[in-house]
């Protein structure tokens, strides 16, 4: 993804301090350090600064309709993956005896609208075993009453990557239940092939390297009918502002019924110079360089004395390791002290690779590693 030299001059932060936590908050370049300073210079023209927000805004959709691999009709924006999630809700109507499939190695935002009090819905939970998600033990949970099957593409607990086509394949001829897709460990760290799926939501400010406070939505067109949202508003409005305003709401169909209000356009500059700069130095590339790094980092592990939370086999994991250890607050201080910087939560310590990590930073991150462990 990067030279020494880009390196540098996009990452100036990351000089002295080896960066490894990007699963929670990503480094941005400078470019979009510039992007929210461009927003400033722009919310100076006043109400004329709209037209500019409007191209960012317009530019923005352009750059993750390349990213999902969607036209730009398909794809929206909201506040955070949360909202998103919350907003499918509304848009599903759920009605007493629907079935929801959600499973464990989720993240709380995908799975916790349908657990509320006001959710008729019935939730079954996808468990793992041995910390993978076996597609076959969905097929037990699949029926005609499942509305919908709720997951991440890779799991933020410990990395693990779900056989996609598997779960996709099963969701398809065993019921006809939608298919909800969170790409936040994803996006931006490995390519994507996102065809076939109902709904993708992603977070902003983890590995895509822009800023808090915006959810990325994907709608395919086929179902857009299944996922409008019935939300009061005005932006997310056909009819706004026109002279039956008060007697009627036309919502807009899909993805763009999931930007309700006025759009956090700080975020939005923010997005697109994110995944700009993420599509002018190639997923396939970063990619490319990483998975050695990741492949290195397991291999040392497996020989050191933890409980590794991440499956073995490589096809299952992408950019994050995650493993345990009853010392883990002395590790996690011992890595601090090296400025090398992993999550630390529970005992579990996950260590995630991206594009602005060198070998240099896994071999220092791995000998520290060494004299930690016991």
């Amino acid at each position: 993804m990067l030279t020494p030299e880009s390196l540098s001059s996009d990452f100036p932060s990351l000089a002295e301090r080896s960066y490894f936590n990007t699963a929670a908050e990503g480094i941005p370049p400078l470019a979009v350090l510039e992007s929210l300073q461009q927003y400033g210079q722009d919310k100076l023209h006043g109400m004329a600064g709209r037209v500019l927000h409007e191209a960012e805004w317009n530019g923005a959709k352009e750059e993750l309709a390349l990213a999902y691999g969607m036209s730009v009709d398909e794809v929206s924006f909201c506040s955070c993956s949360s909202e998103a999630f919350n907003l499918a809700a509304l848009a599903l109507q759920l009605r007493e005896g629907d079935e929801i499939i959600i499973n464990d190695l989720d993240f709380p935002a995908g799975a916790t609208p349908w657990l509320q009090e006001s959710s008729p819905a019935i939730v079954k939970v996808w468990k793992s075993r041995d910390f993978q998600l076996d597609p076959a033990d969905l097929i037990p949970l699949l029926s005609p009453r499942t509305r919908m099957v709720t997951t991440s593409l890779v799991s933020f607990f410990n990395g693990f990557k779900i056989d996609l086509d598997a779960v996709r394949d099963l969701v398809r001829s065993r019921s006809s239940a939608l298919l909800a897709l969170d790409v936040t460990q994803a996006l931006g760290r490995i390519p994507l092939d996102l065809s076939d799926v109902d709904l993708i939501i992603s977070s902003t400010h983890k590995w895509i390297l822009a800023s808090h406070g915006g959810g990325l939505v994907g709608v395919p067109k086929h179902r857009a009918a299944e996922w409008t949202v019935p939300a009061g508003g005005w932006f997310n409005l056909e009819n706004a502002f026109d002279a039956d305003r008060f007697e009627r709401t036309v919502t807009k169909p899909g993805a763009a019924s999931f930007s309700v209000g006025m759009p956090n356009y700080p975020a939005i500059y923010a997005i697109r110079a994110g995944l700009a700069y993420i599509r002018q130095q190639s997923v396939e590339k970063i990619n490319e360089q990483c998975r050695p790094l990741v492949e290195e980092c397991y291999r040392e592990l497996q020989h050191m004395n933890v409980e590794l939370l991440t499956p073995a086999a490589e096809q299952n994991r992408a950019g994050i390791i995650a493993f345990r250890h009853r010392d883990s607050e002395a590790i996690y201080q011992q890595l601090l002290e090296k400025n090398i910087h992993v999550m630390h939560h529970a005992g579990r310590l996950r260590i995630a690779i991206h594009g602005y990590n060198s070998p240099t930073d896994v071999e220092k991150l791995l000998a520290t590693l060494h004299a930690a462990i016991h």
